[in-house]
């Protein structure tokens, strides 16, 4: 089941990259906002190692994303 979820994780990524290299850093706030969310949710069902692993992964990705995005919010 959390492969499927990491699935949906990795194209919402994929996702906000696509609207930020648009420059639609709103809606890429709110597509990051529902990844969060969705990291949230397999960090609750997960207990397995490899998924913890992938998870931080996903965290430190999410974080430089958003950095990214407030960083293109302020020169605009």
């Amino acid at each position: 089941m959390n492969n499927n979820l990491f699935e949906v994780l990795k194209k919402n990524v994929q996702e906000i990259i696509d609207l930020m290299a648009q420059k639609e850093y709103a809606a890429a706030t709110f597509k990051l906002a529902d990844a969060s969310e969705l990291l949230d949710e397999i960090l609750d069902l997960s207990a397995d190692d490899g998924d913890l692993i992938e998870i931080s992964r996903y965290q430190v990705l999410l974080n430089q994303l958003q950095q990214k995005i407030n960083a293109a919010q302020e020169k605009s």
